[in-house]
């Protein structure tokens, strides 16, 4: 699994809340969408979590970009905003699934076990 936040306090608490799963095995993390494209690229991770709102790239654009060019990469999309415009516009760009940050503890978890 690659991690993609800008907030290095989000990056750690998703990696503590993957630290208590043995079987899920974290690759990478990146702090924007260019970083994360390079790492996937170089890591081929089999899931993805992916903020929708960074700098440089953000994580619409880095979907995109991570399903034309690895379209077997699983992106689970997280972000703060838990409108329907930006579920709809994630999925539509081929995630995997979208989850709301306020939810990871008690449904990351579950998701991860179904799509990967």
């Amino acid at each position: 699994m690659l991690i993609v936040d800008d907030d290095p306090r989000m990056r750690a608490y998703i990696r503590d809340l993957l630290d208590a799963e043995t079987d899920i095995r974290v690759l990478g993390e990146a702090k924007d969408g260019e970083e994360a494209i390079r790492l996937a690229q170089q890591l081929r991770p089999t899931v993805v979590l992916m903020d929708l709102a960074m700098p440089h790239m953000g994580g619409l654009d880095a979907l995109r970009r991570t399903k034309r060019e690895m379209p077997w990469t699983k992106v689970i999309m997280v972000t703060v905003h838990g409108e329907d415009a930006y579920r709809r516009a994630a999925l539509a760009l081929g995630a995997d699934a979208f989850i709301v940050k306020k939810r990871l503890r008690g449904e990351l978890l579950p998701l991860l076990r179904r799509i990967a």
